[in-house]
């Protein structure tokens, strides 16, 4: 007699995919999350996955600083298209525009915490009672204080002592009016598991992720990719190097990594050896030590 067997993978997928279906049956107007980067393309799989052969009936929602890489715009609109599903585009320039959010200044200057306004406003405009999305516990400390469903105050805030019990597979969707939930379906996955499980499915990336050659200057310890918001300072130069980007955001605080990993297999090798988070290239998790859990407390993804 043959005993039923799930390797690894197979558990984290189950678990995922039991997620995303507990979403669809306690809200009433979830949005999947879409920066084009490669945890949330996997959360739309595993979307495509938990409802086949119906469509993904979640809309993907995809905040647009204005400073994208061109080549993730690409990807998300082809994906798009592929899926047949609804885009929900909120526009960060359009806040600037409107004078919901002040442009910020200087060498360092990013659009990132400018987001949160934006996507504030899209949650309101759009009704959306639980934004699904890609955070894992293992990218940063304040993303692992986070609940498969973490409730979200009427105004769009995020109190890490103020969150439902999650016992066994139990999950607390019940929010007043205003209020609203974002949903963790990989929270337990790593970055190794992220990369195993688009390596055995084949999932499609964008190219950014795979070593290529381009012009970048060396800032804040990893290489910022050249682009026409790059403010150079005295000393810094643009140099041509082979890199590769770990985690995919603004094109101004994206930090590539010197790499040779083209295919999916190098990247898992790649990563198998690595000590430091893959947002160690993030230019804006390095303001303070608590910046990502001071962004989220405001809203942040």
């Amino acid at each position: 007699m043959s005993k039923y067997y799930l390797n690894y993978l197979d558990e984290l997928e189950s678990e995922a995919i039991y997620v995303l279906r507990e979403v669809w049956a306690q809200f009433e107007n979830p949005v999947i999350l879409f920066s084009g980067g490669k945890d949330s393309i996997l959360v739309t799989h595993l979307a495509k996955k938990a409802f086949y052969p119906a469509k993904i009936p979640f809309p993907l929602l995809h905040v647009d600083t204005g400073h994208n890489f061109p080549e993730t715009i690409n990807f998300r609109d082809k994906l798009v298209d592929e899926l047949g599903v609804q885009l929900l585009v909120g526009s960060v320039q359009k806040s600037i525009d409107e004078g919901r959010v002040a442009e910020e200044k200087g060498k360092n200057a990013t659009r990132n915490a400018l987001q949160i306004t934006t996507l504030l406003d899209a949650i309101e405009d759009h009704k959306v009672d639980c934004a699904i999305g890609g955070g894992r516990r293992d990218e940063e400390k304040a993303r692992a204080k986070e609940r498969f469903f973490s409730h979200r105050d009427d105004f769009g805030q995020w109190d890490p002592k103020n969150q439902r019990p999650e016992l066994w597979n139990i999950f607390n969707g019940k929010h007043f009016e205003g209020e609203h939930f974002r949903a963790f379906p990989i929270s337990n996955w790593t970055e190794m598991d992220v990369w195993n499980y688009i390596k055995r499915e084949e999932i499609q990336i964008p190219s950014l992720y795979f070593a290529h050659e381009r012009e970048c200057v060396w800032r804040s310890d990893s290489w910022i990719p050249n682009s026409e918001y790059l403010k150079l300072e005295d000393g810094e130069e643009i140099v041509t190097k082979k890199i590769r980007f770990r985690t995919l955001g603004d094109i101004t605080i994206t930090g590539g990594m010197e790499s040779d990993a083209d295919t999916l297999e190098k990247i898992a090798n790649e990563v198998s050896t690595m000590r430091k988070t893959e947002r160690g290239n993030r230019t804006d998790d390095k303001r303070s030590e608590s910046a990502m859990e001071d962004r989220k407390k405001q809203g942040y993804f």
